[in-house]
């Protein structure tokens, strides 16, 4: 009678903690919840096709080129900008990059820094008006827009489509990586690729340990226990689930490589460099911020180059996976840029906002492309549920802010 009466207490006890830990971290949970949501929907109606090996690679090389650009723009508006130029910029820089290397016959391996440099300066050019004349982001970044959109139909009207025969340049959008054949029970499995994602969920946990054993010798609160092994369990799932998935097909592409690299390379500058705290008290408020040493134009300096050479990274992404440059590319790349960041949990207001955030709003905006596209789901619609989903997160953040006064 006691046992059952303890194991009911622990249950309760269990629910309360799991109860108060969303509530009090709603704004970080919330995408997940979405994206995990959506995912069972999708996997439903479309009878598990959406789920599918290839249909997962699919909607994670699709999800690329606009990942790298919401990593880019959380930071922008992180400190109260916004930045309207990206799109075009991006289809501007992947119609140079297929210029160097079919007109001017350029390697690939120098092409690339030469468009992320030009991508960079082309942010410190944004961002000058900005930072120097107080001109509005909104303004000056629109500027660019309708700059490099007639840059871009310059440097396509003489040919138009730019057909890019270069093997090495397609794989970066189209390729997979290496692998590294194990034989036996593993021979029609990308070995390398599970490899990866057991790394990966082994350094997630010893970090994660590490980090509350930290908290913990400080005095900061941390997640009860439970519910911190219910976090490394499920999280730790997810990525072997979908390091499983992909193994059985072509393995990890060159696109989630980069989308990754990029990820990590950025979360570590804004969780654990004086940069990233100056980023983010910049947000905050950027008042304060000069008053206590911190120079806000070298930051919006800083941000916007940073952002430029995102885009001309994102402009390669989208050349390499459509082996080609066209008129078009880059259109409407910034809203979508947009939206995964506001999705991905970044403040309206500023100050508020993770990188890893932007990759979950990234797919969330991706797979309810695809998962609609799966369905039969008509674009007029697809516009109209994006749209939703966008104000949704608008208003979730709005709402969040106003629960926290």
């Amino acid at each position: 009678m006691m046992s059952g009466k303890t194991e009911a207490q622990a249950s309760g006890s269990f629910m309360q903690d799991l109860s108060k830990v969303l509530r009090q971290n709603i704004r970080d949970y919330g995408m997940y919840i979405a994206l995990f949501v959506i995912m069972v929907i999708f996997a439903i109606t479309t009878n598990g096709i959406f789920l599918s090996p290839r249909n997962l690679s699919n909607l994670l090389n699709q999800t690329g080129y606009i990942a790298v650009l919401a990593v880019g723009m959380t930071l922008v508006i992180v400190i109260r900008h916004i930045d309207l130029s990206v799109g075009f910029l991006a289809g501007f820089l992947g119609a140079v990059a297929a210029i160097a290397l079919v007109q001017w016959g350029l390697p690939t391996l120098f092409v690339i820094p030469l468009v992320l440099g030009l991508g960079a300066l082309a942010g410190l050019i944004t961002a000058f008006p900005i930072a120097q004349l107080g001109i509005p982001s909104f303004v000056a970044s629109l500027a660019g827009w309708l700059i490099y959109r007639g840059m871009l139909q310059l440097a396509t009207e003489g040919t138009g489509t730019i057909i890019i025969p270069d093997a090495a340049f397609n794989a970066i959008g189209n390729g997979f990586i290496p692998d590294v054949p194990l034989g036996g029970p593993f021979e029609q499995i990308h070995s390398l690729t599970l490899l990866l994602g057991i790394i990966a969920i082994g350094l997630f946990i010893y970090n994660d340990l590490n980090s509350r054993k930290k908290k913990i010798a400080y005095g900061f609160e941390v997640l009860p226990t439970a519910i911190f092994a219910l976090k490394l369990i499920f999280i730790s799932g997810i990525v072997g689930w979908i390091t499983w998935v992909l193994a059985n097909f072509n393995g990890l592409s060159w696109t989630v490589v980069v989308m990754l690299l990029v990820v990590g390379i950025y979360h570590f500058i804004t969780t654990s460099t004086v940069l990233g705290r100056h980023i983010y008290a910049v947000g905050g408020n950027p008042e304060a911020a000069e008053l206590s040493g911190i120079s806000v134009k070298r930051i919006t300096y800083i941000v916007f180059g940073s952002m430029g050479m995102l885009s001309a990274l994102s402009g390669i992404l989208f050349a390499s996976r459509l082996q080609s440059a066209t008129t078009t590319a880059g259109t409407l790349f910034e809203l979508d840029a947009i939206a995964a960041a506001y999705v991905g949990g970044v403040s309206a207001a500023g100050g508020v906002g993770r990188v890893t955030g932007s990759i979950i709003g990234a797919l969330v905006m991706t797979s309810l492309t695809s998962g609609m596209n799966l369905m039969g789901v008509g674009i007029s619609y697809q516009y109209i549920v994006r749209g939703v989903v966008l104000a949704a997160a608008v208003i979730f953040d709005v709402a969040t802010r106003r629960a926290a006064r």
